[in-house]
């Protein structure tokens, strides 16, 4: 019998508690999961490729059939194929993220037929959480703690120390 295996690609820059529910829930309903770490050539990372993977497999040890790797370019359904996923994992905070990942997922759908994609919901209380607003809020020393794994956290709170707010 084949395994299951689905790939949650993204940046993670950084990685929020609403990504790693998302983790968690896939983690549930697939044999394996992998975290792709991938480049994406809209945004500006705060932290380095290393970096993130560092803090995602600390944030997900908890989960033993989740791993986690990173690739700088490529299709990401040419990555899941690659790596033998037949799944893509996306989750979905609300209609505007649907929109738009539907458009995605069709597109993949044309580029690999054999690569499907799995929407997740977002749970409630993370619905309204994105990385760009985390790091927004972070940057000026607002609380971010309640929507970050505690690492993850920590290591955004040292990016901040010591940048003068005003060269933004």
């Amino acid at each position: 019998m084949t395994k299951k295996r689905a790939l949650f690609p993204g940046s993670f820059d950084p990685l929020t508690l609403g990504h790693l529910n998302t983790i968690e829930r896939a983690a549930m309903l697939f044999d394996e999961v992998i975290v792709g770490i991938l480049t994406n050539t809209t945004k500006k990372s705060l932290f380095t490729v290393e970096e993130k993977i560092a803090l995602t497999k600390e944030a997900t040890q908890h989960l033993t059939n989740v791993s986690v790797m990173a690739q700088e370019a490529g299709l990401t359904v040419e990555i899941a194929q690659k790596l033998g996923a037949q799944f893509l994992i996306r989750g979905i905070r609300g209609i505007q993220d649907y929109e738009y990942e539907r458009n995605i997922a069709f597109m993949n759908q044309q580029l690999n037929r054999k690569v499907e994609t799995v929407f997740l919901l977002s749970d409630e209380k993370y619905s309204n959480v994105s990385s760009s607003m985390l790091k927004e809020i972070a940057f000026f020393d607002g609380d971010v703690s309640e929507f970050l794994p505690a690492c993850v956290n920590e290591a955004l709170r040292k990016k901040n120390e010591g940048v003068n707010k005003f060269d933004k």
